[in-house]
């Protein structure tokens, strides 16, 4: 089966301009045979999809519930939860990495960085949390090793680590616009129907291939790695997860998970 495993809607995600049910359109379009709607630090955009009317019209094309999320101290991971399991504290940015790695995999749940050396506001091989415990690498269940919205040499990158530490790579548009949707995926063995079958085929790696075409060079790409950009977004990504702390503490705790 052919899947996005990188995909951000308008409900979800701020920065993004495209409706779930348009993203699901395209994709069947061009042989896709389902998505994981990965917004940031959100699962709104999959919930307002889900509770409409245009759930029921999608067919076979399968919709599966994930998240980008957004750590204090490596850059942006995507999550997926087993089925039935929505964890608030999912939705408050700001956890350092080890903590992020406790909750999820103690409630069942697998992950790994997106774009691990893309941008470096938010790509997780920039952080000293990685360059200092690069240990810490063998932890992920897998590594985004393609990603449209970066350069071929970050492509590379990260596949070489995750031959480097043995992790199967995905594949994933990263589309907030039309215009990239489509353009990368990830190549499953079996059927995936829900989220338990895609963190079983994840972890059993039936991955048989990932890849896609990387976006032609915009302006925009040529600023988001200016120091202005890196360090404006981190004091934003900060602020946020300063702002959060005190609720996002009481949700780890209920979880009794070491913060």
């Amino acid at each position: 089966m052919k899947f996005d495993l990188h995909c951000h809607t308008k409900a979800g995600s701020i920065d993004a301009k495209v409706p779930l049910w348009r993203y699901i359109q395209l994709l069947k379009a061009q042989g896709f045979d389902g998505m994981l709607v990965t917004d940031h630090d959100s699962y709104r955009g999959f919930r307002r999809w889900k509770a409409s009317a245009d759930a029921a019209a999608c067919g076979d094309f399968v919709v599966l519930e994930g998240i980008e999320y957004d750590t204090k101290d490596a850059g942006h991971f995507l999550v997926i939860m087993p089925d039935g399991i929505h964890l608030p504290v999912l939705r408050l940015r700001g956890m350092s990495l080890a903590t992020l790695i406790n909750v999820v995999h103690q409630w069942g749940g697998i992950l790994g960085p997106a774009h691990p050396f893309g941008t470096r506001s938010s790509s997780a091989m920039f952080f000293k949390a990685i360059r200092q415990n690069p240990a810490i690498c063998h932890q992920f269940d897998f590594i985004e090793g393609f990603n449209t919205c970066e350069t071929s040499h970050a492509n590379r990158a990260a596949k070489d680590l995750a031959d480097r530490y043995g992790k199967p790579c995905t594949g994933g548009s990263d589309a907030h616009v039309e215009a990239y949707i489509g353009m990368a995926y990830t190549q499953l063995q079996g059927q995936i129907r829900s989220n338990n079958d895609l963190i079983s085929a994840i972890r059993q790696r039936r991955i048989t291939a990932c890849g896609g075409a990387v976006r032609p060079f915009t302006n925009k790409a040529r600023h988001k790695n200016a120091f202005y950009a890196v360090w404006g977004f981190q004091a934003y990504n900060r602020s946020l997860g300063v702002l959060y702390s005190p609720l996002r503490k009481h949700h780890i705790k209920k979880l009794c998970v070491n913060p």
